[in-house]
């Protein structure tokens, strides 16, 4: 089957030692990934991934330019690498020009916005976030790291997200981790059943049972959820054998979650066919 990886952060080589042991550490756990595009690319070959989304953290306003010229030229060489790959742009509660930022994302061809709520320590319904959220509104979705069980990293509850589709009803989200790092439950409580939501599977398949998580993705609607590997946390070789042990699923979905969904929410189904794939 071919594989999307929906969920990658690379980071330039000089500074990747840098990055992962700064994930490390905010997450008490080991990074599998060395963090760098090379490493990703290599693992791809071995594990049928035929495409990535790549995206990375502005972690203050003064980086955001930075972040997203990093990310345009990451994904454009990445596609002359024949792969299947789209870059979304970052973005922090305290940039100045929302609309210009965004107009250029896209027109450099990122296609959406990556905000991770906790690292850059603001809530998802944050009044600072409202105008970038107008100015996505029908155009492009919104990424977003989702849960945490630690009660200093709450910005990113399922509840804050369904609250900001309520007010925003034309915007488009992505809910990563199953809908919660470690809080997939509240996903299934305040996020179940919304046409604008999606899910991807990373940093979720390794702490939860594949009973569990079969259980989740049912409810969560598998024709909503994308497979994601959150490297450099996780390499796809591991996330893909325990993806395969989740029972329930029908070839059919798990054809779906690996690739379909993902080409489907991407709009990505004529260049799949100008790659052959």
């Amino acid at each position: 089957m071919k594989v999307f990886d929906i969920h990658t952060h690379t980071y330039p080589e000089k500074i990747s030692d840098k990055a992962v042991v700064s994930l490390n550490a905010f997450y008490n756990f080991v990074c599998e990934g060395k963090g760098t595009y090379v490493d990703l690319e290599n693992q791809a070959e071995d594990n049928h991934v035929k495409g990535f989304l790549l995206f990375s953290v502005a972690t203050n306003a003064h980086q955001v330019p930075k972040v997203n010229d990093s990310i345009a030229a990451l994904a454009e060489h990445s596609r002359s690498q024949g792969y299947l790959t789209v870059g979304f742009a970052g973005m922090h509660q305290d940039y100045e020009d929302f609309e210009g930022e965004v107009n250029r994302a896209i027109t450099m061809g990122l296609q959406g916005i990556k905000i991770h709520p906790d690292i850059q320590g603001v809530d998802i319904d944050d009044p600072r976030l409202f105008r970038l959220y107008e100015i996505m509104e029908g155009r492009i979705p919104l990424y977003l790291h989702m849960g945490d069980d630690r009660p200093q990293y709450r910005f990113s509850e399922p509840r804050k997200l369904a609250r900001t589709l309520q007010n925003f009803p034309k915007l488009e989200a992505v809910a990563a981790h199953l809908g919660g790092y470690k809080a997939s439950g509240e996903a299934i409580e305040y996020l179940a059943g919304n046409d604008r939501v999606w899910y991807d599977t990373s940093s979720a398949l390794w702490y939860l049972t594949p009973e569990r998580a079969g259980e989740i993705i049912r409810a969560l609607n598998p024709e909503k959820v994308m497979f994601g590997t959150d490297y450099p946390v996780k390499n796809p070789a591991g996330e893909l054998e325990r993806f395969f042990t989740i029972p329930g699923l029908t070839d059919s979905e798990r054809e779906d979650i690996l690739w379909n969904n993902a080409v489907r929410f991407l709009h990505l189904e004529e260049r799949a066919k100008e790659l052959g794939l």
